[in-house]
């Protein structure tokens, strides 16, 4: 059995797709995951299992809340890369966020991430993992609340440095 992290896209976000993590716990160890923890509201969940995740996790979910989240599988040691390789200085926790793509993106439109990109902003892109520092806020960040249109065709979630950190530990 080894220990996953799995990052729930879209739900507990404005009021749609509820997802107690309480019940998300209750309904995953039903379904045969182990020492399944969860971290805030957002959908990160730490667990041990040996079955084929990324196609039941996601209709588990689907049969019991009557929605399917996308769900991004990471392991330790995908965790520890994103930490590893992150490349701002100081490692502010709440203004750097690491986004975890679906897929290495084909190609990027680095023109419009230019333009919509405030002036104290920066981003870097490794290989599958986006990390943006946004000094004055994610919430603020024209960058952020546009960057899928950037990258045609894959999909992406996002947590702060403090998240991917605490995922990080709960992980190993």
């Amino acid at each position: 059995m080894s220990s996953r992290i799995a990052l729930l896209r879209g739900i507990n976000v404005g009021g749609k797709h509820k997802l107690p993590m309480k019940d998300l716990v209750r309904v995953m160890e039903a379904g045969g995951f182990t020492d399944v923890r969860t971290y805030i509201q957002s959908g990160n969940v730490a667990f041990r299992s040996s079955a084929d995740l990324a196609n039941t996790l996601g209709p588990l979910i689907e049969r019991e809340f009557g929605f399917a989240p996308e769900v991004f599988l990471l392991s330790a040691a995908d965790l520890r890369t994103a930490l590893e390789q992150n490349p701002f200085a100081p490692r502010e926790g709440k203004h750097l966020h690491i986004f975890f793509c679906d897929r290495k993106p084909r190609s990027v439109d680095f023109a419009l991430l230019d333009s919509l990109k405030a002036a104290s902003e920066t981003y870097r892109l490794l290989d599958r993992v986006l990390y943006l520092h946004a000094p004055e806020g994610i919430g603020r960040s024209k960058l952020a609340e546009k960057l899928g249109k950037a990258f045609p065709g894959v999909t992406m979630t996002a947590r702060n440095l403090n998240t991917v950190k605490k995922l990080a530990e709960m992980a190993s």
